[in-house]
């Protein structure tokens, strides 16, 4: 049996370390290729792993610039490709609504990408995305997000960017990994308690939902990667993977 395969490409935020790339995440099996998050750099990357021509979908969870500033590099490359011929299709791309003038602009993009509003998908906004059952719960954070449980032959639940949420315990129930943004240290619980979690808050959920594995990402460029891991397994209660760039992970 083919794994599913998720390899990171960039799990930095707000903004990378030296040479490092923000959100991006490239999830594969059986010859289908779909990008979560576009954030800086992570073209080149994608690039590393695939030819533009095998990508099959792209979603961006939300707006905000570290998740989506290459799908303006990856909107030339795919338009560059159908023109002289080395694609013939445009790219489905699923992608919430706010902020309205990010929205507005990437909407626009209709060359390159065929856009799929988040937002506007029958409830319980369930849907197939490359090839993947793929189901869609709002986050909390100070702009529309999503949260999003992908399914193959095995189960990958992502966070988002997202405020502790009761409903993503029960999308991320028994999931074979759980890909968890861990933006703050225990010292930051306040400030983040509107928009993110903390390390040891993507452990608690991780635990009471049960998943299989825990790997944390969307990481303060300023904090120990080693001090993050210890706070999320502290919360987890076992050991927690920690997203690292050009790291592979087969389900």
């Amino acid at each position: 049996m083919i794994p599913i395969k998720l390899t990171v490409l960039g799990c930095w935020a707000p903004y990378p370390r030296v040479s490092g790339a923000c959100s991006g995440y490239l999830l594969q099996e059986e010859g289908r290729n779909l990008l979560i998050e576009a954030g800086n750099g992570i073209l080149a990357r994608l690039l590393q792993h695939i030819d533009l021509e095998e990508l099959d979908a792209v979603i961006l969870s939300h707006l905000h610039p570290d998740h989506i500033m290459d799908i303006y590099s990856l909107r030339h490359a795919i338009e560059a490709a159908n023109r002289e011929g080395r694609m013939k299709r445009r790219i489905p791309l699923y992608l919430p609504t706010g902020p309205a003038e990010d929205f507005d602009r990437i909407k626009g993009f209709n060359k390159a990408f065929v856009v799929q509003i988040i937002e506007n998908l029958p409830e319980p906004r369930a849907v197939e995305v490359a090839g993947f059952k793929t189901v869609f719960v709002p986050g909390k954070h100070n702009l529309p997000v999503f949260s999003m449980s992908i399914e193959g032959k095995k189960k990958l639940v992502y966070s988002g960017d997202t405020a502790y949420n009761p409903e993503l315990i029960h999308l991320a129930r028994g999931a074979d990994l759980f890909l968890c943004e861990a933006s703050g240290q225990d010292k930051d619980a306040d400030y983040l308690k509107e928009n993110h979690l903390t390390a040891r808050q993507a452990g608690q959920l991780a635990q009471r939902a049960g998943v299989k594995t825990l790997m944390i990402t969307h990481f303060y460029p300023e904090y120990s990667l080693s001090e993050l891991q210890q706070q999320a397994e502290a919360g987890f209660g076992q050991a927690v993977e920690v997203a690292r760039e050009g790291a592979t992970i087969q389900l």
